[in-house]
């Protein structure tokens, strides 16, 4: 072959070359799969998902540049947590972020060998997401959201600013994991405090209205809403009856008091995602899930809605007020 042939050849190969190299290198950007039980519209929702995206690039990690995204929404949906579960198996991401026990529970179903960060979870070792809480022993660790112990917390508050309360529906959904874990530890704690726990199990809006409306019977009812998707999606609604029937409520997130509701005792749910971004960045890096160690929320914050408490005629206990990390007036 003549010199100026061969040249001729080898620029014309160089011009495929970078092509499938490039191919090639955006093929091997790793894939961050994201599961959210809950619908796409909510606001801490899209707040916690910036922090963990900011958390993460903070980290080195540049969206499209040298990490992806594969985010879905079960849209409030129950129904579609096995069918996005499955999907997202199949993909085969790097590493899955996986929110709330029950989206934790589907995806173990599904693999064993890709990395799991779950966050949102409760009872990961009764669930059997992890052998223990510093050796996950597994494909799965992450961010503990509540312990069991605290219902006697939340119990103790509404107690406190409503002595009279002699019953509280447990409102939540059966069909999620973590309802017998919340409600064995509700009737454990409720004597102590004169309390009668009455389970409320509700599905959807329609239940959530038939539930509280049967509640209101009597001077000494009291309502409890552990962490559940099915009250979360109708925070709205909750809030209106709750003040409609004139019923004192706690609940596990700041979200409750401040669009109305009138107390909340949890942890920060945004912070708990822009944390989650650390295991998923160690992961990438090449550490195993079973190696990181699960870890425990460390603050809790105390809201109380003034204005709500006024219009029950609820008069809020200094010991109260002086906890509180929020006071919504």
């Amino acid at each position: 072959m003549r010199r100026r042939d061969f040249i001729a050849c080898l620029g014309g190969a160089a011009v495929t070359w970078p092509l499938a190299a490039g191919a090639q290198q955006r093929d091997q950007i790793p894939r961050v799969g994201v599961l959210i039980n809950a619908p796409e519209n909510i606001p801490q929702i899209q707040e916690s998902l910036t922090a963990f995206r900011k958390e993460l690039s903070r980290l080195g990690w540049s969206e499209d540049h040298n990490i992806r995204f594969d985010i879905h929404f079960t849209q409030g949906d129950m129904g579609r947590i096995q069918e996005l579960a499955q999907a997202m198996a199949a993909s085969q991401p790097d590493v899955i972020l996986a929110h709330t026990t029950t989206f934790v529970a589907a995806m173990q179903k599904q693999t064993s060998t890709i990395p799991i960060v779950f966050v949102n979870a409760s009872d990961p070792i009764g669930s059997g997401f992890v052998a223990s809480l510093a050796r996950p022993g597994g494909n799965l660790t992450g961010l503990l959201l509540y312990e069991s112990s605290i219902v006697g917390k939340w119990l103790g508050m509404l107690k406190e600013i409503a002595p009279q309360t002699a019953r509280v529906a447990f409102v939540a959904n059966p069909k999620v994991e973590i309802y017998a874990y919340f409600l064995k530890e509700a009737q454990r704690v409720a004597p102590s405090l004169r309390i009668e726990v009455v389970p409320s199990p509700v599905q959807s809006s329609a239940d959530i209205e038939r539930v509280i409306g049967e509640f209101t019977h009597g001077a000494d009812g009291g309502l409890f809403f552990p962490p559940n998707l099915a009250s979360d999606s109708n925070r709205d609604l909750v809030i209106s009856l709750a003040a409609k029937y004139r019923l004192p409520a706690v609940y596990g997130f700041r979200f409750f008091p401040a669009k109305g509701g009138l107390m909340s005792y949890g942890v920060d749910e945004v912070a708990l995602f822009a944390q989650a971004a650390s295991y998923v960045d160690r992961i990438l890096h090449g550490e195993k899930p079973a190696d990181l160690p699960v870890q425990a929320p460390t603050k809790y914050e105390t809201v109380v809605n003034l204005k709500t408490a006024k219009a029950l005629s609820l008069a809020v206990p200094p010991t109260l007020l002086a906890i509180a990390d929020e006071v919504i007036e």
